[in-house]
């Protein structure tokens, strides 16, 4: 089988890593660490699946298109990307389907959403309506800078028209939970949970990212808890959108918080995330190609299945990010950290200079993944990776997967958002 991956970060990489065991890849546009990169576009690629990475051709129908021409893709349909593409749109879904979630509402003026805030509790969260590619989120416990944030996204100053319209909800506690659902349509499967990190340093502060590492499995997420998430939030949104003609085929991503009153919905994604995918992906093992391909035809019948591994990601960004992310900088350690056991770099924003040297040209610029037999040592194996590789300014969390280690042996943990 021929797979085509669109898009050229660390998921792309990943997905291109773990296809690439029982399929022939190949990644539009990729990047310089991702074998089988070429800069043809997907349109003019002859391949027997296309799996499309990245959330904004989802939203622009790039699967529609591919589709119109007879190809099978793994993807929703610019409908159903909606879901991601629109805030708003997602929790409309969200209140057909009675998906317990966060109160919240929809804004287009300054007065109503401050309004809106007078009557909420003590921790905000304000989000652009639109994609924001992972940052466009505020959660903060001031009045007045959530307020500030309103006025921000819905002049347009901060993400365009991306935020012009706003959603506010009120913030919610507890360990948060990543679950990827394959859909084909009619129904899902569960790939094992992950746990992300959004906040861009130590101990969950400063502001949002697009995620800054993750570790599977969750130690404190069980069998029981994964079919309560997929018999209350995964099946109940699949059926609210085939009632609206919507045939979702491709990843539901599920960001839940687990309250004190049970799991909540936080958002939903209409791809693997990242950098879930880093560590999910590679602990699977069977025919990932299959599965994708199955799931696109609109029958699923391979059951996923994932080694008793763990996998934790650290990412590496660049100085400024998320703000004002410094590009241009050439990376070393490349080579030494791919000595590591069990330790693979995935390229997320690289290029090469005039000299083919592998330069720095995003904020998050590598996902430093490891597996290992245990959290313990993929933490340590990962890390091991991370201080071999260097670039000036580079930095990244320290603290990914320590609570779960430090939990393992009672088999709870703690976080949130």
């Amino acid at each position: 089988m021929k797979v085509c991956v669109v898009g050229g970060g660390a998921r792309e990489h990943a997905l291109a890593h773990v296809l690439s065991r029982t399929a022939e890849v190949v990644v539009t546009p990729g990047n310089p660490l991702i074998p089988g990169s070429t800069d043809q576009p997907p349109e003019e690629i002859d391949a027997d699946l296309f799996v499309v990475g990245p959330e904004a051709p989802l939203v622009d129908g790039l699967a529609d298109r591919l589709r119109a021409r007879g190809a099978l893709v793994f993807g929703p349909g610019a409908d159903g990307a909606r879901l991601e593409g629109s805030k708003a749109w997602m929790k409309h879904i969200a209140a057909v389907a009675d998906l317990p979630t966060a109160r919240h509402g929809a804004f287009t003026d300054q007065g109503s959403a401050d309004a809106f805030l007078d009557t909420m509790g003590d921790l905000f969260v304000v989000k652009t309506d639109g994609l924001a590619a992972g940052k466009g989120v505020i959660v903060t416990e001031s009045r007045a800078e959530a307020s500030a944030a309103v006025a921000e996204y819905l002049s347009g100053a901060a993400f365009g028209d991306a935020g012009r319209t706003v959603v506010i909800e009120e913030g919610m506690v507890g360990p948060e939970l990543s679950l990827l659902a394959v859909c084909d349509g009619q129904g899902a499967v569960a790939l094992a949970p992950a746990q992300d990190f959004k906040r861009v340093a130590d101990g969950d502060a400063g502001p949002n990212t697009g995620g800054m590492g993750a570790y599977s499995p969750v130690p404190f997420v069980d069998d029981a808890l994964v079919d309560q998430v997929m018999d209350r939030f995964v099946d109940p949104t699949l059926h609210t959108l085939r009632e609206r003609g919507i045939d979702y085929r491709g990843v539901l991503y599920a960001g839940l918080m687990l309250t004190a009153e049970g799991p909540k919905l936080v958002e939903y994604n209409v791809r693997f995330g990242d950098p879930e995918a880093e560590v999910v992906l590679p602990r699977f093992s069977g025919d990932l190609a299959q599965l994708l391909a199955e799931a696109a035809a609109g029958h699923i019948e391979t059951e996923p299945t994932f080694t008793d591994e763990a996998a934790v990601t650290v990412v590496m960004a660049s100085e400024g990010y998320p703000q004002s992310p410094r590009t241009g900088d050439v990376i070393s350690g490349l080579d030494e950290a791919a000595t590591i056991p069990g330790v693979v770099v995935f390229g997320a924003g690289v290029a090469t200079d005039d000299s083919g040297q592998v330069v720095t040209a995003g904020g998050r610029v590598l996902a430093v993944t490891a597996v290992a037999p245990g959290v313990s040592e993929a933490r340590t194996r990962a890390y091991r990776a991370v201080d071999a590789i260097d670039w000036p300014g580079c930095f990244s969390r320290r603290d990914i997967a320590a609570s779960a280690v430090a939990a393992h042996d009672a088999g709870v943990a703690s976080g949130g958002r």
